[in-house]
């Protein structure tokens, strides 16, 4: 297997992973409920994906007293 001849500078390294950043999560509004959602998936809140009901939507647990 081949082995580099020369050490990799700390810029050429740094360069190397300049793809690699982590990208920002895009939300956008659910047009029924006004909750904020990833695009192209069902809405967590309400259970809708483009007007219709899909999911069951995720209901809050209470803590009985």
């Amino acid at each position: 297997m081949a082995n580099p001849k020369k050490r990799k500078t700390h810029s050429k390294s740094r360069m190397g992973r300049a793809h690699q950043a982590l990208k920002k999560v895009t939300l956008k509004k659910c047009p029924k409920c006004g909750e904020f959602r990833k695009p192209h998936t069902a809405c967590q809140f309400c259970g809708t994906y483009k007007g219709k009901a899909v999911v069951k939507p995720k209901t809050k647990a209470t803590k009985k007293k």
